[in-house]
């Protein structure tokens, strides 16, 4: 008599290749991660998204005004700021904001590199404190004490006639605008820069001395490249900041410092009150902000070369 013993099942590549069922997921699991959600994009779309669509509605409308029915019927408005008029107060702007940046740059980098790798631990936060607290007081009230520094009458000038120097004339001129938006947003710039200071692996500085590199190629191919994306932020931070400020130019610079800012603002709240064309510089620089930020997205990782 023969004995059959039963054969086990083998697992064949077609038996591996089966996955488990997929287990049905009810609509009800989607709504806790919706309702934390939901908060934070309602805030957007009443605040950011319905009001950028506005301002594009009311940019296409030539010559409208507080009252009129909006009927968009055109570009006209965007075709005005390409007059050189225009262009010149654009041109201002971006002036301003550019060395604004440049200048925090260089005074900020090495005060945060000293905060972060040459100072006392112990000291670290209270160093930092100190550039945080001019932020915690008003603008307006900064910008009018730069005014008392620099006006023909101020402190400065008595410090510098008194050397038997001439006075200076820096009040109401650009460069009281770059010294009032420079200071306003230094630590900005300090504390973003600082972020990125902290992390930097000091090994690879002693790497390229022994290596024998100079300090300025070790700043320049060991320092810059690490603390890149710090720098790109940092710039970012400041340029936008600086397009929108209108305090500083306002106060510091008078009638001949004319900004995108303070156009804006004349369009809406002066005399003219050409919504549209106003809503066509806010437009203008929504986007050229939009670009800044594609850029530093895109290039603002620094990978390491192999």
């Amino acid at each position: 008599m023969s004995i059959q013993i039963p054969k086990s099942p083998v697992a064949s590549p077609s038996n591996l290749a089966k996955k488990p069922p997929q287990l049905y997921r009810h609509p009800v699991q989607w709504l806790p991660p919706l309702s934390l959600l939901a908060p934070s994009g309602i805030w957007l779309l009443l605040l950011l998204l319905l009001p950028t669509l506005i301002i594009l509605q009311l940019s296409l409308v030539k010559d409208i005004r507080p009252g009129d029915l909006v009927n968009p019927n055109g570009i006209d408005n965007y075709i005005r700021i390409l007059e050189p008029l225009y262009l010149r107060v654009i041109f201002n702007s971006l002036f301003l904001a550019v060395n604004t940046t440049i200048i925090c740059l260089i005074v900020g980098f090495p005060v945060a590199y000293w905060i972060a790798q040459m100072s006392p631990k112990r000291w670290r936060n209270l160093l930092l404190l100190g550039f945080v607290l001019p932020l915690w007081t008003s603008s307006l009230l900064r910008s009018y004490a730069w005014i008392t520094i620099l006006r023909p009458t101020g402190l400065l000038n008595s410090l510098v006639t008194s050397i038997g120097l001439p006075a200076l004339e820096l009040l109401n001129r650009t460069p009281a605008v770059l010294i009032g938006m420079s200071y306003s947003l230094l630590p900005y710039m300090v504390l973003v820069l600082y972020a990125s200071l902290e992390k930097l692996d000091r090994r690879l500085l002693e790497a390229a001395a022994d290596l024998g590199a100079n300090p300025v190629q070790t700043f320049l191919r060991v320092t810059v490249p690490q603390v890149f994306p710090g720098i790109a932020a940092g710039s970012l931070l400041v340029l936008i900041t600086a397009l929108g400020d209108f305090i500083d130019p306002e106060l510091l610079g008078g009638a001949s410092s004319m900004t995108a800012a303070r156009l804006v603002y004349n369009q809406f709240l002066g005399a003219t009150q050409n919504w549209g064309f106003g809503s066509a510089l806010s437009m203008t620089l929504i986007l050229v902000v939009s670009i800044a930020l594609a850029l530093v997205i895109k290039f603002g990782e620094v990978t390491p070369q192999k």
